[in-house]
């Protein structure tokens, strides 16, 4: 069974910072790409960062510079790291990892980010 806990998110002003954790259950952490994705009101969930079991990362355009991920396999713990927060940053976070055909998610934690 794979359980994808979320925590860190709150509101911050922009220009600040937050950082993201996601506390996974189950034998797979360290062999899987773990990702975070968000879900702002009214738009399509996208792609915030990956990282994958050899620590390889890629990010999502609108992010790229301003935030890092990274994991910790012996916590079976990621984090997203989240500096030069904008506006447009505001959004559900969600912690996510594939095994096979099947997507795993997270419940989400809120980010917002005031002007």
């Amino acid at each position: 069974q794979v359980q994808l806990v979320e925590s860190g998110g709150g509101l911050v002003q922009a220009g600040g910072s937050l950082r993201l954790s996601c506390a996974a259950s189950g034998r797979f952490f360290a062999t899987n790409t773990m990702n975070w994705y968000r879900q702002a009101p009214g738009k399509q969930r996208e792609l915030v960062a990956g990282i994958t079991p050899g620590a390889i990362t890629n990010y999502g355009d609108s992010t790229k510079g301003r935030f890092t991920i990274s994991r910790d396999n012996a916590r079976n713990t990621v984090y997203l790291q989240m500096n030069n927060l904008k506006v447009e940053d505001t959004a559900v976070y969600y912690c996510n990892t594939r095994q096979g055909f099947l997507n795993y998610w997270g419940q989400g934690t809120q980010v917002t980010v005031s002007s």
